[in-house]
C-alpha cells in the first residue's frame, strides 16, 4: 500500500457561513444518537501481519477493541463493533455496518511491527457535496471533512499523551465506502527520546486506549456543539 503524506496545515478548510432566508428561526433539529463504530482489522483467515511477540495482528485489534469498547461503555458512549469474535468480515460488511449505525466516529483498528508510534489515516478522496445516493466506493467523499476534523482530535490527544502520531492520506476500500467520519489507526512500537514500549507492553496498549477513548469524548462534545446551533 502505498500511504500518501499531506501536510496537516493543508488539511483544514475554513467552514461557511449560512445564512437564514426565514422570517423566524426554525425548531432546532433533533439531536443524533452519537455512536461509535470499532472496526477490528483482520479476522478468521485474514490474520493480518505476525508481531514481534509471536501474537497475530487480528488477535490485537480484537483485543484493542474490546478495550476501547469498555473505556467507552463507562463514559455513557453507545459502540458497534464490526465484529467480536476470531470471525472474517469483509470490507464491504465492514462499512455496511457503520452506515447501518449512522455513527457520528468510526475507528478502524490496525498494528504493525513497522513504523514508530501511531499513524492515522484518512481517505484521499477529494471533499464532494453530499449525494442522496452516494457511490458506494466514494460515499466517503461527503465526510472527508469531519473526518480530518476527527483525525485532528484524535492527533492531539495522542500528542497530549506524549506519543508520536503521523498524519496521512489514503485509500481503503471499507474507509471510502463509509458514510460517517472514519479514521484508520495503526499502532507501531512506540520509539522515541523519551520512552520505548513494544506491541506487547500493556502500560502501552493501556495509554493508547485511553487516548483514543479521551479524543472520542471530546469528539463527542464537539459535535453536540455543532448540533445545538441554529
Amino acid at each position: 500500500m502505498r500511504w500518501i503524506k499531506y501536510s496537516w496545515l493543508a488539511l483544514v478548510l475554513a467552514p461557511l457561513a449560512a445564512q437564514s432566508t426565514l422570517a423566524q428561526p426554525a425548531p432546532p433539529a433533533p439531536q443524533t444518537r452519537f455512536v461509535v463504530v470499532l472496526d477490528a482489522a483482520h479476522g478468521g483467515d485474514d490474520t493480518g501481519g505476525r508481531l514481534a511477540h509471536g501474537q497475530l495482528e487480528k488477535s490485537f485489534t480484537l483485543a484493542l477493541s474490546v478495550r476501547l469498547r469498555s473505556l467507552l461503555a463507562a463514559r455513557g458512549i453507545p459502540v458497534v463493533t464490526t465484529r467480536d469474535s476470531d470471525a472474517a468480515v469483509d470490507p464491504v460488511k465492514r462499512a455496511e455496518i457503520a452506515n447501518r449505525a449512522q455513527a457520528q466516529a468510526c475507528l478502524s483498528l490496525h498494528t504493525s511491527e513497522s513504523g514508530s508510534g501511531i499513524y492515522l489515516f484518512v481517505s484521499s478522496l477529494a471533499p464532494a457535496a453530499p449525494a442522496r445516493f452516494p457511490a458506494w466506493k466514494t460515499a466517503q467523499a461527503a465526510a472527508v471533512m469531519r473526518s480530518l476534523k476527527l483525525a485532528g482530535v484524535i492527533n492531539s490527544a495522542l500528542l497530549h499523551a506524549g506519543m508520536s502520531v503521523t498524519l496521512s492520506r489514503t485509500s481503503l476500500p471499507a474507509m471510502d465506502s463509509m458514510t460517517c467520519p472514519a479514521v484508520t489507526v495503526e499502532i507501531t512500537p512506540e520509539q522515541n527520546h523519551e520512552t520505548a514500549a513494544g506491541l506487547d507492553d500493556k502500560d502501552y496498549q493501556a495509554r493508547v486506549a485511553a487516548a483514543l477513548a479521551a479524543a472520542l469524548l471530546e469528539w463527542r462534545t464537539d459535535t453536540g456543539r455543532t448540533e445545538a446551533r441554529p
